[in-house]
């Protein structure tokens, strides 16, 4: 499992291996987490393992999830598909021109209920109607993506009504591929303290990743630097490592 959280402008991406589901995971995650922060915005596909445990989340599902079930009906309905792509084509064009305006979390929520909010309406009426009026069959491949984007509206249309809300999981996804290219390597792990030690470095590497640090030089410092960073470890988080760089190693002399 994966988890990329976005907290004061970092990312940060943590791994975990072993019989877990999804959500008891983030259940472990967020037990750390100041409970005057209130509810976060949690964005995953639909599936039910992500939301097992007892923890309090916004939640939002992905739309590249609901969008990929249209690509994968095109060959079949190619007119409808294309319908509904361009729809949500026009979604995702806004959002990227709302981030090109660095526009602020209440700027683009508004930016979106302005521009998207209509398009939204429009997708799920067009929808209804093709279901209501049996032109398309429900358990037809096309049938069952609308069925899907429609019963699960709510969370997929967060962005909508939530500042910071984003339209997909693509950061996290994008993320797992570092657990792909790591699975021969814990195909063999002998236990779960040895997968735990790896799933470490995968979160640090790929967090140094994910804020422009070279990985390897990152690891490389902290080791030099061991007691420095056991005695102020959030000094040496990725992100604040490029002021570390200076600091001579606990073995200079």
């Amino acid at each position: 499992m994966g988890i990329v959280a976005v907290g004061d402008g970092h990312r940060v991406a943590l791994f975990f291996t072993g019989h877990r589901h999804a959500g008891e995971n983030l259940e472990r995650v967020l037990a750390h987490r100041a409970a005057e922060l209130g509810p976060l915005i949690q964005m995953s596909d639909a599936a039910s393992m992500n939301h097992v445990g007892d923890f309090e989340t916004t939640v939002a599902c992905c739309l590249a999830h609901a969008r990929r079930r249209f690509v994968e009906a095109a060959a079949a309905f190619p007119q409808e598909c294309y319908h509904a792509l361009n729809l949500i084509g026009k979604v995702y064009a806004n959002d990227a021109e709302a981030r090109k305006q660095g526009l602020s979390p209440d700027d683009r929520l508004r930016y979106h209920q302005q521009r998207s909010a209509p398009i939204m309406k429009k997708l799920s009426a067009w929808m209804q109607e093709q279901l209501e009026e049996h032109h398309t069959v429900p358990n037809s491949r096309l049938g069952k993506a609308m069925g899907y984007m429609l019963e699960h509206w709510e969370p997929l249309t967060l962005f909508l009504r939530e500042p910071g809300a984003p339209l997909d999981n693509n950061v996290a996804e994008r993320a797992l591929k570092r657990a792909i290219l790591h699975r021969k390597n814990s195909l063999f792990f002998k236990t779960q303290p040895g997968a735990d030690v790896a799933d470490l470095f995968m979160s640090l590497i790929h967090t140094a990743e994910l804020c422009g640090v070279d990985a390897f030089h990152y690891l490389t410092a902290l080791q030099k630097n061991a007691r420095r960073v056991a005695a102020n470890p959030g000094e040496w988080l990725p992100w604040n490592y490029p002021a570390r760089r200076p600091i001579p190693s606990d073995d200079a002399k």
